[in-house]
């Protein structure tokens, strides 16, 4: 459908794609070709023109609680894999507790509940669904949860206690690099588990990583291997090489920029979710992914939070400047605002 990307293709293919027409594989090649800054800079104006016939100006926001860097696992990109040697930290239920009583009336949307995949938790699971009902009795708001691969039981139980939202991100549905990636760890079960999720219920979020080896084929068969989730909302993340990790020393200058991906999944998904995440370049990069087509801020961080993030490019600084306070006032300055919480709820409608 589109192959020399004129800016004005690229307008119509946005009208497009809001009365209704679906990316083929060789659009989503092209579009993943694009590389001047005037070609890039129209496909994030047509992905926000799709995004604002959906959303408006309006913004979603998700508190982000990592409550567990502890986990059984050996990713090779995850600076908690088990064999890094690194500080980890287990929140108390009283601790978890304390820390909804702050954020009770500051704006939220919805509570991401996330760990590694902490045996503390996979060996006693009632613990983790525990730490559920606490958010919710104490909040009330909408809670993700992010605990990994879970079995279909817990998930049922953490349901039932008000969880809402189950994020499990595969990364790549490249089978190879996959095996790279997620050392040892099943690519069916991944998938498996968000499929019963949905089945149940819960609103699914899947993700996958860009700059890790993944070249134009691979990305379009990650980009198809999440539509086949039907998610809710979509995720894509920069690799940023990890202290203590295997691929700590990997670099790749990869074309496959996260701001284009963002304004491709907004064409791919243009009623879903799409985070601008805080882990990467804090505030300001913010702003480049809410300009490339998202619409929920994730990893926000609770005032004066020591908390890990996920790959947290602020680790170790004086000064984190991921709270709400600061996150809605830079909004307000590119003429966004938060969304009402009933407007929230609709679009939770899982």
């Amino acid at each position: 459908m589109i192959q020399k990307m004129a800016t004005e293709e690229l307008d119509r293919f946005g009208e497009k794609i809001i009365e209704g027409i679906e990316l083929s594989d060789d659009d989503l090649r092209a579009l993943l070709s694009l590389e001047s800054e005037e070609e890039l800079e129209k496909l994030y104006y047509v992905a926000r023109k799709v995004r604002d016939h959906y959303f408006g100006n309006r913004v979603f926001l998700n508190c982000f609680i990592y409550f567990s860097t502890y986990c059984k696992n050996q990713c090779a990109f995850c600076y908690y894999n088990c064999k890094n040697e690194i500080n980890r930290y287990r929140l108390t239920g009283e601790e978890v507790k304390e820390m909804c009583k702050a954020l009770k009336g500051a704006g939220f949307h919805m509570i991401d509940l996330t760990m590694g995949e902490d045996p503390y938790y996979y060996d006693d699971p009632d613990r983790f669904v525990e730490l559920i009902r606490i958010v919710k009795e104490e909040l009330g708001l909408p809670i993700m949860i992010s605990p990994g691969v879970m079995d279909n039981s817990t998930l049922l139980k953490a349901k039932e206690k008000g969880a809402n939202f189950f994020a499990l991100y595969q990364e790549t549905y490249d089978p190879e690099l996959y095996k790279k990636l997620r050392v040892g760890q099943s690519f069916e079960g991944r998938f498996n588990a968000r499929r019963f999720a949905k089945e149940q219920g819960y609103c699914v979020e899947d993700g996958i990583l860009t700059g890790v080896g993944n070249d134009i084929e691979s990305t379009v068969l990650s980009i198809r291997g999440m539509k086949a989730n039907d998610p809710d909302m979509v995720r894509v993340m920069t690799f940023l090489p990890q202290e203590g990790t295997p691929l700590a020393g990997f670099r790749e200058n990869s074309k496959l920029s996260e701001l284009k991906v963002i304004a491709i999944l907004r064409l791919m998904f243009p009623k879903c979710l799409i985070p601008a995440s805080l882990d990467l370049e804090g505030i300001d990069g913010m702003v480049y992914r809410l300009n490339a087509g998202a619409n929920i801020v994730t990893s926000i961080l609770p005032s004066d939070s020591r908390l890990e993030g996920v790959a947290n490019y602020d680790r170790g600084m004086e000064e984190r400047d991921r709270d709400i306070t600061s996150v809605i006032r830079r909004l307000k300055v590119m003429g966004m605002e938060p969304a009402p919480q009933a407007e929230f709820e609709k679009v939770l409608g899982c």
